[in-house]
């Protein structure tokens, strides 16, 4: 079906006189004509969807698309190119746009771990890259670094390369670890408050032993300059999700850094098979996606989203004023998930149900509706990837919800 965009530019290009276009169809028909019948597909499946006032979570099919994704997918479906080709012109386009040597377009930040870990052991060394994950024998590294409160779920993406996963605390034991068969540094963003080691000390350290550093930073936009932010301070790779704030294809991702680097990668990369990459593939529809997506973030306009965010959080934050035994806090994460985000905490002698249970209410109402947190007693609520409008859905239902529990 013809979205009305498409149909829009195909009309413009048909002949036009007097309100009639090519074929002697009067366009005053065209508008009347009915649209072709909506289908529900989730409802016929039986899958339920919700408001999403929780944030970008994989579990929760991250964000909703930008329209200027959603035409560049469109576009390449009609199409066939070479896909190397593309993704040696979309990675030339989004490095001038992100300000790094060179860029490709993964299957999500994950992938990007894996990627640019394979590219750091091989070079650019064909055979090698078929070798992985098997390293003995082969002459590759055998060992990337992490700090221990970093070394979380992500690190097997690393680890799928066959190396081994030192963990460190300290500086001291850092410089410590390091041996000639270190191949990468790997920094988790996000979770650099965890840490003794800073995401500069790390890089440092790195340079001063001559080995690659990498950043994890999945979920580290906004704000946008952290697009280009750690490229710019040394790191030789880093890696974003492509369907969190970006709102591009929830299975992409990026990979930024240096260009001998990301052209290592690559030769761990669909279509090339034999790899240890051959399974994460992208197709030309995300590829093409991502960087429209990319394109739409970093060019908008990031003060009026921010009041905007701001707006709705006060709204939900100010719907539930008044509730004996509630706490209202209204903050924004430093690192991952930098967005207003609502905390709400509560008495349970007072305000009668657990963070869990608020939940179940929210979830099994009408609409449904999903927020973070949970536990004892707490819930936590951004708006970032809401439609407009569903802000005032979610403060009545919240607000229903503890006042009843409040009142038995």
């Amino acid at each position: 079906m013809l979205s009305r965009r498409k149909l829009i530019k195909r009309l413009s290009a048909l002949p036009f006189v007097g309100g009639i276009i090519g074929g002697g169809v009067p366009l005053a028909a065209i508008a009347a004509a009915p649209a072709a019948p909506y289908r529900d597909y989730f409802a016929e499946l039986g899958v339920r969807t919700f408001i999403n006032a929780a944030g970008t979570y994989t579990a929760m099919t991250g964000s909703l698309l930008r329209d200027e994704m959603k035409d560049a997918y469109n576009y390449a479906s009609e199409h066939y190119v070479m896909l190397d080709e593309l993704q040696d012109k979309v990675g030339e386009r989004i490095a001038k746009l992100l300000k790094c040597e060179a860029a490709t377009v993964t299957s999500g930040a994950f992938s990007a771990m894996t990627f640019g870990m394979a590219g750091v052991l091989t070079g650019m060394d064909p055979k090698k890259a078929e070798q992985i994950p098997h390293l003995d024998g082969t002459g590759m590294k055998t060992e990337a670094i992490i700090q221990k409160s970093h070394n979380i779920g992500y690190a097997h993406a690393v680890r799928n390369c066959g190396v081994k996963v030192i963990e460190v605390e300290t500086k001291e034991q850092l410089k410590k670890a390091i041996n000639k068969n270190t191949a990468l540094m790997l920094f988790i963003n996000a979770y650099e408050p965890n840490g003794q080691i800073n995401a500069e000390e790390w890089l440092k350290t790195g340079k001063e032993n001559n080995i690659p550093c990498m950043n994890d930073c999945a979920a580290d936009v906004p704000p946008v300059e952290n697009l280009w932010k750690f490229t710019q301070m040394g790191y030789d790779l880093v890696c974003f999700s492509g369907g969190k704030g970006l709102r591009g294809p929830q299975s992409a991702g990026l990979l930024l850094g240096k260009k001998e680097l990301i052209a290592a990668a690559r030769l761990s990369a669909p279509p090339r098979g034999n790899t240890v990459g051959r399974g994460m593939k992208v197709n030309k529809e995300e590829v093409l996606g991502m960087w429209a997506a990319l394109e739409a973030f970093v060019n908008g306009d990031h003060e009026k989203e921010w009041k905007l965010w701001e707006g709705q959080i006060n709204l939900i934050a100010d719907s539930v004023k008044g509730i004996d035994g509630l706490t209202i806090k209204i903050h924004v994460p430093p690192i991952a998930n930098h967005i207003p985000t609502l905390d709400l905490s509560w008495d349970t002698k007072k305000v009668k149900i657990s963070g869990n249970g608020l939940k179940d209410v929210l979830r099994s109402g009408h609409p449904s509706i999903e927020v973070a947190g949970g536990g004892e007693n707490s819930v936590s609520i951004t708006t970032w990837m809401m439609r407009p409008g569903q802000e005032r859905i979610v403060a009545d239902r919240i607000r229903d919800g503890l006042e009843k529990a409040a009142a038995g």
